[in-house]
C-alpha cells in the first residue's frame, strides 16, 4: 500500500513538472520578438460581495495556445489611481428619466480626486460635450440636464461613442465610459444585410431586424484604444421606444459593446430602472477593483487586434478584460 502512495506521489510530482515546464516553454516561445502591452482589467466576485485582492503572479494571459509573460500586476489605486471618466447621455430617452439623475449626481460627487470626469449628450452620430475632463466634481454635476427626449436625423449611439473615442487623447490611465442609452440605432439599425431577408424578398424594409452594424466598429475601436465601456439602460422616445423587439435588440447591442471592451451593462431588462443607485454602486466597486496588467504579446504584421484570455486561480475572483488587445508592431 505505502509502495502505491509512492508511485502514485511520484507521478503526480511528475504531471506537475511537465505542466509547469510547458507553461515555461510557451512563454520562452512567445517572448521572442514580443511587444509589451498595457490593459486594464477589472477583478470581480464570483459569488457575494467580498472581492479578493489579487498580488503578482495570480493573473495569466493566455495568445493562443501559448501563455504570455505577465511583467506587472498593478492595482489601480493611489498613485496609479487616476481615471478619466466620460459620461454620455443620450438625448433621445424619455425625460422621466430626469427623476434618476440624483443618483447620477451623487455618484459623481462621491468620486475622489484623482477622478476626472467629463459629461457629453448623444445625438446626430456625434457627442455635445458640455463639460470637459474636469477634476472639480461640482462643473460635472452642474453640466448634467435632462435629455431632451427628441430624435434628430442620425440617431445612433455607436456612432456618438465612435466619434468620441477617436477624439479622446491617449494617456496612460485609466479611460472608461458610462453610456445612458437604449441602445437603439435609429440610423443604421433599421437595413438588413441581403443574407437576413431570405430568398426572393429583395431589398424589403425590416424595422431593426439585426443588430446595429456599427456596435462591432464601437467595440473594435474601444478596444483598440483601451477604453472600456459600461451602459447604464433607460428606455427612449418615438415609436422604437415602445416595441418590445427594438428594445430587446438595443439592450442586446449594449450588453455586447460592454462585454468584449471589459465593462458591463446595467439594466432592468428593457424597463426604466427605478433608481440608478444600486447600479452605479456596483460600477463604484469596479472602479475600486481594477488592476493595470503588463505583459509581452507577439506581434502579427503590421500590429493589430489580437484575441486574448485573462484569468485567476484566485479562489472567488474572476476577471473582466477586454477580448481582444492591441499589440503594436514589433521593431
Amino acid at each position: 500500500m505505502k509502495k502505491y502512495k509512492a508511485v502514485l506521489a511520484s507521478l503526480s510530482t511528475l504531471c506537475l513538472l511537465m505542466f509547469a515546464a510547458q507553461t515555461i516553454h510557451s512563454q520562452d516561445k512567445s517572448a521572442q520578438g514580443a511587444v509589451q502591452v498595457h490593459l486594464v482589467v477589472t477583478n470581480e466576485a464570483a459569488r457575494g460581495d467580498d472581492v479578493p485582492t489579487l498580488q503578482q503572479g495570480d493573473v495569466k494571459v493566455k495568445q493562443g495556445k501559448n501563455f504570455l509573460k505577465v511583467n506587472q500586476l498593478i492595482p489601480a489605486q493611489g498613485k496609479d489611481a487616476a481615471l478619466q471618466l466620460f459620461i454620455l447621455i443620450d438625448d433621445t430617452l424619455d425625460p422621466r428619466v430626469g427623476s434618476n439623475l440624483n443618483d447620477l449626481r451623487d455618484f459623481i460627487n462621491a468620486q475622489s480626486a484623482s477622478t476626472l470626469i467629463a459629461i457629453g449628450y448623444m445625438s446626430n452620430a456625434t457627442v455635445n460635450i458640455v463639460q470637459n475632463f474636469t477634476a472639480d466634481h461640482d462643473f460635472a454635476i452642474k453640466a448634467l440636464r435632462i435629455p431632451r427626449g427628441i430624435l434628430s436625423t442620425m440617431d445612433s449611439p455607436y456612432l456618438s461613442l465612435i466619434s468620441l473615442v477617436k477624439g479622446w487623447t491617449q494617456q496612460n490611465v485609466r479611460r472608461e465610459v458610462l453610456m445612458v442609452t437604449d441602445g437603439l440605432d435609429r440610423l443604421r439599425g433599421e437595413k438588413p444585410s441581403p443574407s437576413r431577408l431570405g430568398p426572393g424578398f429583395g431589398p424589403l424594409y425590416h424595422s431593426m431586424p439585426t443588430m446595429s452594424p456599427d456596435v462591432n466598429s464601437a467595440s473594435e475601436l474601444s478596444q483598440r484604444y483601451n477604453v472600456l465601456v459600461y451602459s447604464l439602460y433607460a428606455v427612449g422616445v418615438g415609436r422604437a421606444g415602445r416595441s418590445s423587439w427594438d428594445l430587446q435588440t438595443g439592450l442586446s447591442g449594449l450588453t455586447k459593446l460592454a462585454n468584449e471592451t471589459g465593462g458591463d451593462c446595467f439594466s432592468l431588462g428593457t424597463s426604466n430602472p427605478v433608481s440608478f443607485k444600486p447600479y452605479l454602486e456596483r460600477l463604484q466597486k469596479m472602479f475600486d477593483n481594477q488592476y493595470y496588467v503588463v505583459f509581452q504579446a507577439t506581434p502579427k504584421g503590421k500590429g493589430g487586434l489580437q484575441r486574448v484570455n485573462v484569468t485567476t486561480e484566485v479562489s472567488n475572483a474572476e476577471i473582466a478584460a477586454p477580448d481582444n488587445v492591441w499589440v503594436a508592431p514589433g521593431k
